[in-house]
């Protein structure tokens, strides 16, 4: 399926802006006619609409980031006094940069803190807060009295896979399943082990959207985690082997894909194929 070509991305790509963004990056309180979305949000549901490195946005985009890591553009954003901001945002940045291109060194380099951070972060089996706090001080240095953030948020899950050391990662991946109220920036508030009440509502979205970033951990261990998934998928899958998760579960992010839902074969059709490339990376 192809819908790179679509309402949806061409209504995305027309407001791109000339040095690569969408205006500001990651927090946008009031949407507008002029900045309807920010970069982030553009890119995650580009990379569900079939963007990928290949496509000039992307690369547009790309060069956007890169330069932000490198202090040569600087992100919008209001700046979060609170926060141990320099560090969230070269998180969040590289996390995009990765998620299209795995081999930028630039954001490894920045990847690979939090890899060291979490490899010590653990200890007895187990997640240690305490260690945690002090991996980060140590690597990252944050200035005094900065609020850090943790470990189950979507970048933080996002830019750890398949980097971790063999012994932690399935550590790693139980603490993330098992976290009380999911991964964080997805809106689930549930733990993932936490199935969905209900099967046809916007909340299983952001449900499968969690589900499809776990997926990106490739080790036998964390695959095998993740068949309880299979077997709940497997059971909603109607008589002709598709999936319908209904006119509620459009989220605008995951879901639609085709241009128009007016036809109950295109919902299905983009819910089936959308629940098909979950399955085949199970």
């Amino acid at each position: 399926m192809n819908h790179k070509d679509g309402k949806w991305a061409k209504k995305i790509i027309d407001l791109q802006h000339d040095d690569g963004s969408w205006g500001y990056f990651h927090s946008l309180s009031k949407p507008t006619k002029q900045q309807p979305m920010t970069t982030e949000q553009a890119l995650r549901r580009l990379r569900f609409l079939g963007y990928d490195l290949n496509d000039k946005p992307i690369q547009k985009t790309l060069k956007y980031l890169y330069n932000c890591l490198k202090d040569h553009n600087k992100i919008p954003d209001h700046y979060e006094v609170g926060s141990d901001w320099r560090s969230y945002l070269d998180l969040m940045v590289s996390t995009w940069i990765k998620i299209f291109n795995p081999d930028n060194k630039t954001a490894n380099d920045i990847a690979n803190k939090w890899v060291e951070i979490v490899n010590n972060s653990f200890e007895d089996n187990n997640f240690n807060q305490n260690a945690f706090y002090s991996m980060y001080n140590k690597i990252l240095k944050p200035e005094k009295g900065k609020k850090i953030c943790g470990v189950t948020n979507f970048y933080c899950v996002s830019i750890l896979a398949n980097s971790l050391h063999k012994s932690i990662e399935p550590l790693y991946f139980e603490y993330v399943l098992k976290y009380p109220t999911g991964i964080y920036y997805f809106g689930y508030g549930k733990s993932i082990i936490t199935l969905p009440e209900t099967f046809n509502s916007k909340k299983i979205c952001d449900y499968l959207r969690m589900i499809e970033l776990l997926t990106t951990y490739k080790s036998k261990k964390c695959k095998k985690r993740l068949i309880f998934i299979k077997e709940w998928l497997e059971s909603y899958k109607m008589n002709n082997h598709e999936w319908d998760l209904g006119k509620d579960s459009k989220d605008n992010i995951l879901l639609p894909l085709s241009d128009s839902w007016k036809k109950d074969e295109d919902r299905i059709s983009d819910c089936t194929y959308i629940i098909n490339k979950i399955l085949d990376k199970i």
